[in-house]
């Protein structure tokens, strides 16, 4: 059986704690390609204030928000960096929820070291090839020719690469997410996230890694009724890898379903943890 390659060192992750930790295991957070742990800073609040009684942790990946930049972006890697978190953190059982990329890290983990995880949930997305490559190709594309003179004020800097992306990213709401990775540093303005790691490793990112081993604990996939990325040709693979996987999916939403219909994400992740 040929050898992985190697996912090399963990980078320290950034990373927010939301209420005081118990003895109950925390919720790990994971969001999604291009976020930030800022994508489920209200998910976490709310989930502290209505008695899930749990600590809640939101993470930057690698490459990604305010943690360090890494060539190698393969979700073998992103996994290891949680891992290794969650042992500076003294954390030896956790509940992993993620979005899309984080979704899949959260998979990998569970899979990989299903002693850590309690529980998972998994946020419209499959353990399986996504394939809308070339459309993420054409985005970073588009983010890496964005050209911001020096000095400008930070509303005229981001209307200016709005107007610059919208050509390729039509819609608005996705400019404005893309956006959120436009930072000041000393008068200039650049992306946080690593476009050259992410778009050399576009493929790993859309794709999965092969497992063999399914993870017994109770598992969520809980999808948007307007997106494809939890679609019943996956399901197969769903029970595969996650047999005690429970499949859902909110009407109405599409792929940022906590922040589509976020009573109704809330309500599905608070009856799926174990009561207070």
């Amino acid at each position: 059986r040929p050898r992985r390659p190697s996912p090399g060192r963990a980078v320290p992750l950034a990373h927010v704690e939301v209420g005081a930790r118990g003895d109950r295991p925390p919720l790990v957070l994971l969001h999604g390609l291009f976020g930030s742990h800022g994508n489920f800073q209200t998910v976490a609040k709310a989930l502290v204030r209505r008695g899930s009684g749990r600590q809640v942790l939101t993470l930057d990946a690698r490459n990604h928000g305010g943690s360090p930049h890494s060539p190698v972006m393969t979700y073998e890697a992103m996994s290891l960096d949680v891992q290794h978190l969650l042992t500076r953190l003294g954390i030896t059982k956790c509940i992993l929820l993620g979005h899309s990329m984080g979704g899949k890290t959260a998979m990998t983990l569970a899979l990989q070291r299903p002693d850590l995880v309690e529980r998972l949930i998994s946020v419209d997305i499959s353990p399986v090839s996504t394939t809308l490559i070339s459309e993420f190709s054409a985005y970073i594309s588009a983010m890496k020719s964005v050209k911001i003179p020096d000095g400008l004020s930070r509303s005229a800097a981001r209307q200016l690469a709005d107007d610059q992306l919208r050509p390729v990213v039509q819609l608005p709401q996705l400019r404005q997410f893309l956006l959120t990775n436009l930072v000041e540093v000393e008068g200039r303005y650049l992306w946080r996230v690593n476009l050259e790691a992410i778009s050399h490793h576009l493929a790993d990112i859309m794709n999965f890694p092969i497992f063999h081993k399914p993870y017994p604990g109770p598992a969520l996939f809980l999808g948007g009724s307007n997106s494809p990325y939890i679609s019943s040709k996956d399901y197969p693979e769903i029970q595969r890898l996650f047999p005690q996987a429970d499949i859902q999916h909110i009407e109405g939403a599409g792929h940022i379903v906590h922040q589509d219909k976020f009573e109704e994400f809330m309500a599905a992740v608070l009856n799926f943890l174990p009561p207070p």
